[in-house]
């Protein structure tokens, strides 16, 4: 059985798994989720992942992996080369959390869910929306300007794409969808200027999926 990634081509964790994957040069076959018609929701999804997002990776013996973060480690442990992480402790650790960094505290604020509870049920308009999208990204992409001023080479650590890269690209994307303003991160812009050369990248990229419209 070859890997099965089942996700939603503009989806920033979707995006993320298919970076890691494409950085391994691994085959996969992609089953796309149409969140905009609620595919996610239905039993059958909601079987492989009870909370009904997206992505999910079933692996060669049937498994069904959730929550992007967790596939992209699994693949780091199962495919160990090319890396994702370096090989110190120390240097791992910070690693990941410049990954975690968008992962955990910057994308999720800005999810489709949240988007829509704040328009939804909690009244915000547009111009708040938008307010509320850009203080995350702007707040979190400070912090990680720092980061890899600190740690940071032709990527976010060092001079090889990883993990972190694997994260910040799909929310430049997703803050450039939304008009955020990204002029106070040169590091960040310059980053995202390699990657969108690099061979790995353009192949996982949004537009570039078999669900894109």
């Amino acid at each position: 059985m070859t890997l099965i990634i089942r996700g939603y081509w503009r989806s920033g964790t979707s995006h993320r798994t298919r970076i890691a994957l494409e950085l391994k040069g691994l085959e996969y076959r992609q089953e796309p989720v149409d969140l905009r018609a609620g595919a996610h929701k239905d039993e059958g999804f909601t079987a492989q992942n009870p909370q009904g997002l997206v992505p999910v990776l079933e692996t060669p013996d049937g498994a069904q992996l959730s929550q992007s973060m967790a596939i992209i480690e699994w693949l780091e442990e199962t495919y160990p080369e090319p890396a994702l992480l370096p090989a110190g402790t120390t240097e791992r650790a910070i690693a990941r959390g410049m990954a975690d960094l968008i992962a955990c505290d910057v994308h999720p604020l800005n999810n489709l869910r949240v988007l829509k509870q704040l328009v939804g049920p909690l009244g915000a308009s547009e111009e708040q929306k938008l307010e509320w999208i850009a203080r995350w990204i702007q707040d979190g992409f400070a912090a990680l300007e720092v980061l890899v001023e600190r740690h940071g080479g032709a990527f976010c650590y060092g001079d090889t794409p990883g993990i972190a890269d694997c994260c910040l690209i799909p929310q430049i994307y997703s803050a450039r969808r939304f008009g955020v303003d990204l002029g106070a991160f040169p590091r960040l812009l310059a980053i995202d200027a390699r990657a969108a050369e690099h061979e790995a990248f353009i192949r996982a990229a949004p537009e570039n999926q078999p669900d894109a419209d």
